[in-house]
């Protein structure tokens, strides 16, 4: 064996023994246990059935040859017993091994949405590692991956049960047809895998490309609109195709590579049914057998055993698949690790609950081209008012990101109220699918704030026909279709005067807002003391501020605290 294959068997046998390993530690370990015993003890009852079957059955065939009908009727009772017996055991086998399944994608599944979600992780995975469709290692991978596993452990141990128990049972036929099947089996078994080993690549590869055209599907859905009126149809057609270029080539190679295997491992199965019918029935013809029932049982015991002994011939396609997948978990559980032990913001953060404050913070553009802001030094008190304006964007939206600690680009120290006590509310607002009780609150706040209370800021800010046409506040509903962009910054608004944040930060909401909800909300936010800061694009201007940090293009910075309005002159200047 070449140290390529060796150690990628030591490689998947130890990603195999850690998701193992969890499993039994995890809350769910002392019933996937119990499950586990039980499956054990169904195993041993189906060999023992099989074994029993085989001699049932061969004294049935000899009753037929030596026409004796009482012994015919009770191995036929016989058999029927035997019969109902498996059928019952091989039932609940199946349901004990789908429960099981069920139970550890259930564990490992959470504990990978938890890793994902916690932290920011779904934002730095993406950033900084470049790991493809999470999202599909998450859902399809991982029922693959406690499937195939199971299945495989399961056909492992029953198989090690079976060549034990049919072992004796073919020795005590015909020692050389026992000899012939373990030689017939391992002559296969590395042929398959001479043939079928460029399989774990292409499957690893399909996944993916799977996963990439999927994905690039999704997004024509979920920006149907935009998509519509750029008249962008023809590019995404020339992207579609291309991805499924490279899908279908692959899959042409795992259909060539699965047609040569598939000419070895057919012609090794129906060469099983006659070989020991080859062995056997000279002997028979010769006299040295007696009972003719010897063949079928012979038959048996040679196809069950080689079962046992052929697993990489019979799963080499499933195997490859499964290497694949546990490869891909593998990658994605390191790369959450690798995420979150990596500070995606340069900038440093610590919090305080009543402040918003920058020591010496230099943002540069994320390629570390550009410096956008340079040695930035204020303090922003709880429940005042500031405005940000600067004729380049990129430096708001840096600002707003830095502070948020998504930014990797710079130096320096932001003191913030932690992620709990400050809310940052983007240009374009995020609204997600659900209802809008649970739009509007915290997690965890549904059943602490009433309706009441939530309809009374709902009226404040102007929502009551969206609770309408919404049909209240506990119906499901994609808010991205149903509301108005200016909707979408209300429902966002309404937000934050249900969860009463120290500090809100207010990206460009004139682009959505007229001026008089503008107006109107900060009143709000300052009646409530919660600092604000707006970063301007229009219908700002007429608005009083505590202060005005205006950015320049050369990355300085000015601080006017004399200002209380800016008329739109003076705002065009500054942002255009």
């Amino acid at each position: 064996m070449s140290h390529e294959k060796r150690q990628l068997i030591q490689t998947t046998w130890r990603r195999f023994q850690a998701a193992l390993k969890e499993f039994v530690q995890s809350p769910q370990g002392p019933k996937a246990i119990m499950f586990a015993i039980t499956l054990m003890l169904l195993m041993v009852a189906i060999n023992v059935l099989n074994v029993l079957n085989s001699y049932v059955g061969r004294d049935f065939m000899s009753a037929i040859e030596n026409r004796k009908i009482d012994v015919f009727k009770f191995q036929s009772m016989l058999y029927i017993g035997v019969f109902m017996a498996s059928t019952a055991v091989l039932v609940f086998y199946r349901f004990t091994e789908e429960r099981l399944g069920i139970l550890w994608r259930e564990q490992l599944t959470r504990k990978l949405t938890d890793a994902y979600l916690h932290d920011r992780t779904y934002y730095r995975l993406d950033s900084s590692t470049g790991v493809a469709n999470p999202d599909q290692r998450i859902s399809e991978d991982v029922r693959a991956f406690t499937s195939t596993t199971l299945s495989f452990t399961l056909l492992i141990i029953n198989g090690t049960l079976t060549a034990i128990s049919f072992s004796s049972v073919l020795w005590s036929i015909n020692p050389p047809l026992f000899a012939l099947a373990v030689a017939y089996a391992v002559v296969g078994s590395v042929l398959t895998i001479y043939l079928g080993k460029p399989l774990i690549r292409l499957n690893y590869d399909q996944l993916d490309m799977e996963a990439n055209f999927r994905s690039d599907l999704i997004h024509i859905r979920e920006n149907a609109e935009s998509i519509a009126l750029a008249h962008r149809e023809g590019r995404f057609a020339v992207r579609l195709n291309r991805r499924l270029d490279a899908l279908t080539n692959n899959f042409r190679r795992l259909i060539r590579i699965n047609r040569n295997l598939g000419f070895f491992t057919n012609g090794y199965n129906y060469f099983i049914q006659i070989i020991p019918a080859l062995v056997i029935a000279p002997m028979f013809i010769a006299g040295e057998t007696k009972e003719f029932g010897v063949i079928t049982q012979s038959t048996m015991a040679f196809a069950t055993l080689l079962g046992a002994f052929s697993l990489i011939i019979t799963q080499f396609q499933s195997i490859s698949a499964f290497t694949a997948v546990t490869a891909r978990l593998h990658t994605l559980n390191e790369a959450i690790d690798r995420a979150q032990r990596t500070k995606l913001c340069m900038i440093m953060v610590d919090e305080s609950p009543d402040r918003v404050s920058y020591e010496n913070v230099t943002i540069h553009t994320a390629d570390w081209s550009r410096l956008l802001i340079g040695d930035l030094n204020l303090e922003i008190p709880r429940g005042q008012r500031w405005l940000v304006v600067g004729k380049d964007d990129a430096q708001k939206v840096a600002l707003l990101r830095a502070t948020a600690g998504v930014w990797g680009c710079g130096a320096g120290v932001i003191i913030r109220p932690g992620l709990d006590d400050i809310l940052f509310l983007p240009e374009r607002p995020y609204v997600p699918p659900g209802t809008l009780r649970d739009v509007l609150l915290r997690t965890g706040m549904e059943l602490v704030i009433e309706t009441s209370e939530i309809m009374a800021v709902i009226r404040k800010v102007g929502l009551e026909e969206v609770v309408k046409r919404a049909g209240g506040l506990d119906v499901d509903q994609d808010w991205d279709d149903m509301l108005s962009i200016g909707e979408q910054h209300l429902i966002s608004v309404a937000r934050i005067f249900l969860a009463k944040p120290a500090f809100v930060f207010l990206d460009r909401p004139g682009s959505a807002l007229a001026q008089n909800q503008i107006s109107s909300i900060l009143e709000m936010l300052s009646e409530q003391n919660i600092g604000t800061v707006v970063f301007s694009k229009n219908g700002e201007s007429h608005l009083r501020y505590d202060a005005i940090l205006e950015l320049k293009p050369d990355g300085s910075w000015e601080l006017r605290r004399e200002l209380a309005t800016m008329d739109d002159s003076e705002l065009h200047d500054l942002n255009c």
